[in-house]
């Protein structure tokens, strides 16, 4: 079965709106896992908009499940944004997924060039290793790049996911499906694990893990959005009955 990672950045979105902290980022994780959730998800971004280095310290303190700390790990100290790698150094998560993120950027929209990254991402990753860490590379569907990611250390690559989601939507989704499934089976065969996240939703999630071995899917924007009509605790557990089935 696939497993669900819920990603807990829109709750802290949300509380960080006011100063009277709720919603309550470690409450909605308890919630989350409750319901089912595999794991949890953070993206702590220099500018600190959502996820805070103090949120990622609790969730690492109380979380029996996987913890996943995603982000760019060449993002520096900031003000009192200690950098990407110092945080991790102290939560020690069950995975990292490393995202190419620039400061700043609206959300995670391209997997990495590991023609031109490779190389930078080896030391990362083997001291992220050494720290008990799973390593994925985010990654666009492109079997080029993927073939690289070996080279990187990786154990798993996340198949960023936003071309499948659009084309789902607009009602032509075959072909870029069948992208994904030539993606996940060339990272396979290399003996990668592959994860997948980015706008998968209840609508567009069963088709997509009818790919065989998907291992995660991390999933937050539409996850909390339809909360907001179902219930956090009924949605994800609809969430995880599709992966079930």
């Amino acid at each position: 079965m696939t497993m669900l990672s819920v990603n807990v950045n829109k709750v802290a979105l949300l509380r960080n709106s006011r100063n009277i902290g709720i919603p309550c980022v470690a409450k909605a994780a308890r919630l989350c896992v409750q319901a089912g959730a595999g794991g949890i998800t953070v993206h702590p971004r220099p500018d600190q908009r959502h996820i805070r280095p103090s949120d990622v310290q609790e969730l690492a303190g109380l979380l029996t499940v996987e913890f996943n700390i995603e982000g760019n790990p060449f993002a520096e100290p900031a003000g009192d944004y200690p950098g990407f790698m110092a945080i991790v150094r102290q939560a020690k998560p069950t995975q990292c997924t490393l995202v190419p993120d620039a400061p700043g950027q609206f959300t995670s929209d391209h997997g990495w060039d590991l023609t031109r990254d490779a190389a930078r991402l080896k030391p990362v990753v083997e001291e992220l290793k050494q720290l008990g860490a799973r390593v994925s590379l985010f990654m666009d569907p492109d079997l080029d790049q993927i073939a690289r990611a070996p080279q990187a250390g990786a154990d798993r690559v996340e198949l960023y996911t936003e071309s499948y989601a659009r084309a789902f939507a607009a009602g032509d989704v075959d072909a870029v499906f069948q992208r994904y499934a030539r993606a996940a089976r060339h990272a396979q065969d290399l003996g990668l694990g592959v994860n997948a996240g980015h706008d998968l939703n209840l609508e567009n999630l069963g088709k997509f893990v009818t790919i065989p071995g998907i291992l995660e899917v991390s999933i937050g924007h539409a996850l909390i959005s339809e909360a907001l009509e179902m219930g956090l605790a009924a949605t994800v557990r609809e969430y995880v009955r599709i992966l079930s089935e």
